[in-house]
């Protein structure tokens, strides 16, 4: 072999072999190890580097999907909405949306009838219902040209995407799953009942050999690649490769609600408050071709969205006023819709087992809010080969740092600074937002801020960015700048290039 060391098979066998560290593939593997499988979770990149950080951070039903008749997918999605809301208080909580009528887009009665079904349609307990305001006299109409009177309001939830991919993994990890990040699938095959893995570590070249009974192929962007290229099999399906990019502006608008505007084009932009002082806009959807990798916002996205927001919003937004954007490529299943905003957002399996053994599942489609459901039903979809597997259990359990006494954020918030009197409200809450109960554990014996080690920005402190790099598979800058804190966001640039030399340090020394 070339391009880098072999290494020795290893002796373990695993249940399952997942590829892809994404919302789907850590989902599936906590799911699966918690169900009695042994599991082996492979990332070629960081957990979460692709499309599962670069979502528009919410967790929803879908409220547009409705006019494309998406009705299961809507109700499941609107249902996961309250159990994920459940079991991560810390990083998952409700936001309300308002959402400016314009007659010249969609007709009142039409709106009214897609939030009547949106209130309804999953069982909804915990979140309020929809409302109408009058927005010359609302509050919420401030920011919104008069040109417009009327809005409705109704409630989906806010999601750190990233961080919900990493507490998936860690909870997997706590039931046995064994992750390796920065390790590509090289090569799987079928040899004699069982598949044959080959992983590269793509920092040091060295390559190994496991064994699995199954493969579970999340790779998402990827997902075809792994099936013809690395795994020398065919597929009748397919994904659909669509650019969604988003900008981050100073937040320009008073209260804690969202924005939801639509577009003569028929979509709809979130215009949402992002990291307190900032908003995050978006999105776009944008067929691509080229190599995931690549993606990045281009100018005529950037125009859309300020074009968007400043068909309604008073105040009127220039490329000056971004900070920040990204782009992610969303891996739709190829449905045939000749519309990229009209492409199923639902998910299908596909099963591929040589004479009823060492089946390959591959994933097409799916979103944030479902995961959940649909690493339930890829587990299903291979009982039939794990007759012993257990039964489902995510949909009652806590992810890590979400078992909060009735799942009440601010009673935590309030009994962590009542304990740590010494530390600034707004770092118990930066600790409380990000870790939830394991915040003691990143805390530990620390009893004064100066215990906290240097400082890199005003709330990122030196025993955090250590506790993320011994717990939770963060190796650099930018795993812990931009995925598993958004510090980066609130960093100046010779912050950024003293936190990066401590790092470095950090790295010669180990």
């Amino acid at each position: 072999m070339t391009g880098g060391k072999t290494v020795g098979s290893e002796t373990g066998l695993y249940d399952l072999f997942v590829v892809g560290g994404g919302v789907n593939g850590a989902g599936i593997a906590r799911d699966a190890a918690g169900r009695g499988l042994s599991v082996l979770l492979c990332e070629k990149d960081d957990l979460a580097q692709g499309t599962s950080s670069r979502s528009g951070k919410l967790v929803h039903g879908g409220l547009r999907y409705l006019e494309y008749y998406e009705f299961r997918l809507v109700r499941e999605a609107l249902i996961e909405r309250e159990v994920l809301l459940s079991s991560a208080p810390h990083i998952i909580w409700p936001m309300r949306f308002v959402l400016p009528h314009n007659p010249a887009d969609r007709p009142a009665w039409l709106v009214r009838l897609g939030l009547f079904l949106y209130d309804h349609l999953g069982g909804r307990k915990r979140l309020p219902g929809t409302r109408s305001l009058d927005l010359r006299t609302a509050p919420e109409g401030a920011p919104i040209k008069r040109d417009y009177r009327k809005a409705f309001e109704y409630s989906d939830c806010w999601v750190d995407d990233a961080r919900l991919v990493v507490l998936n993994a860690l909870d997997a990890q706590k039931k046995g799953a064994r992750v390796l990040t920065r390790t590509a699938c090289s090569a799987i095959r079928r040899i004699d009942g069982l598949w044959h893995v080959e992983m590269t570590d793509l920092r040091t070249g060295v390559r190994s050999e496991v064994r699995a009974r199954s493969v579970v192929n999340t790779a998402g962007p990827w997902v075809n690649d792994i099936i013809g290229r690395v795994a020398g099999l065919n597929s009748s399906r397919s994904v659909r490769l669509v650019k969604g990019s988003h900008i981050v502006v100073p937040k320009f608008w008073e209260g804690r609600q969202a924005y939801l505007v639509q577009n003569p084009d028929k979509r709809v932009i979130f215009i949402n408050p992002y990291q307190n002082d900032l908003a995050l806009i978006g999105t776009t959807d944008i067929p691509y071709e080229g190599r995931p990798e690549d993606v990045s916002a281009d100018s005529n996205e950037i125009a859309y969205l300020l074009k968007s927001v400043n068909r309604y919003f008073k105040q009127q937004l220039t490329e000056d006023d971004i900070v920040h954007s990204f782009s992610g490529v969303r891996p739709l299943y190829d449905d045939n819709a000749e519309n990229p905003s009209a492409v199923t957002r639902d998910y299908i399996f596909e099963v591929d087992a040589a004479n009823g053994q060492a089946p390959l599942l591959s994933v097409f489609g799916g979103k944030i809010t479902t995961f959940r459901k649909l690493s339930e039903h890829a587990l299903e979809r291979l009982k039939p080969f794990f007759p012993q597997m257990g039964a489902a259990w995510t949909a009652k359990a806590h992810l890590p740092g979400g078992d909060m006494a009735n799942a009440d954020f601010e009673q935590f918030l309030g009994d962590l600074r009542a304990r740590y009197r010494w530390l600034t409200a707004d770092l118990a809450k930066h600790y409380a937002r990000l870790y939830g109960t394991r915040t003691h554990d990143l805390i530990g014996n620390a009893t004064s801020l100066d215990d906290l080690g240097a400082v890199f920005s005003p709330l990122f402190r030196e025993r955090e960015a250590r506790f993320l790099m011994e717990n939770e598979w963060a190796m650099t800058a930018d795993d812990l700048l931009e995925r598993r804190t958004k510090h980066g966001l609130h960093m100046t640039p010779a912050e950024r290039q003293a936190f990066t030399g401590w790092l470095e340090r950090q790295q010669v020394a180990a």
